[in-house]
C-alpha cells in the first residue's frame, strides 16, 4: 500500500511517500512544497496545485495528515488551517482516504515519546527508512505522519501495531 503523509504549512508543506508491504516500511519519495504568490489566494492554489503533482507522480492509495494544534499566534493557527484545509481538499478531489494524527500521536509512534524534538523524528525515520535522506525537518515530519498512518490507518495498520507492540 502507497501512503502519502503530509505535513501542513502556508510557507512549507511537506510531503512523503512511504510503500508498505506486510510490516516492511520503504521509502519513495519526500520533498516540499513551496507557496508562491502575491496574496493568500494565489499561496493556497500554489499548494493545491503541487500537491496534485504530488498525487499524480506517486500515485498513493491512501493519504495521512497532522491535525492543526493551536498556539498563541491566532493569524498563525488560522493560515495554517487554511494550508491544511487546502491540502485535505485535494487528498479527497483525488479520491484518497485520509487519516488524520495528532503531532503527539506522530512523535509517539515513530520516536516513542510525544513530546519529541523535530531532530529526533528526523533520525528516527531514517532508522525506519533505511536509505532515506528526508529533503528537510517538513518533509521528515510528513514521513512520520505516514508512518503513523501504516500503524494505525486500517486493518493493515492493525497488523503493523500488534507486530510492533
Amino acid at each position: 500500500m502507497r501512503i502519502l503523509g503530509i505535513d501542513p504549512g502556508l510557507r512549507t508543506l511537506g510531503w512523503g511517500v512511504i510503500d508498505t508491504q506486510g510490516t516492511r516500511l520503504s521509502h519513495v519519495a519526500n520533498g516540499h512544497c513551496h507557496s508562491d504568490g502575491d496574496d493568500l489566494g494565489e499561496r493556497l492554489l500554489s499548494l493545491h496545485n503541487q500537491i496534485t503533482e504530488v498525487i499524480e507522480e506517486h500515485a498513493p492509495v491512501q493519504a495521512a495528515i497532522e491535525q492543526t494544534f493551536v498556539n498563541k499566534d491566532g493569524a498563525g493557527t488560522l493560515k495554517l488551517g487554511q494550508a491544511r484545509g487546502v491540502a485535505l481538499l485535494t487528498l479527497a478531489k483525488a479520491g484518497l482516504p485520509v487519516g488524520e494524527y495528532a503531532p503527539n500521536r506522530v512523535k509517539k509512534t515513530v520516536v516513542g515519546v510525544g513530546h519529541a524534538e523535530k531532530e529526533q523524528v528526523m533520525h528516527m525515520v531514517k532508522l525506519q527508512l533505511p536509505g532515506c535522506a528526508p529533503k528537510g525537518a517538513d518533509a521528515a515530519d510528513a514521513l512520520a505522519i505516514a508512518i503513523c498512518h501504516a500503524f494505525y490507518g486500517g486493518t493493515h495498520g492493525r497488523t503493523l501495531k500488534e507486530v510492533r507492540t
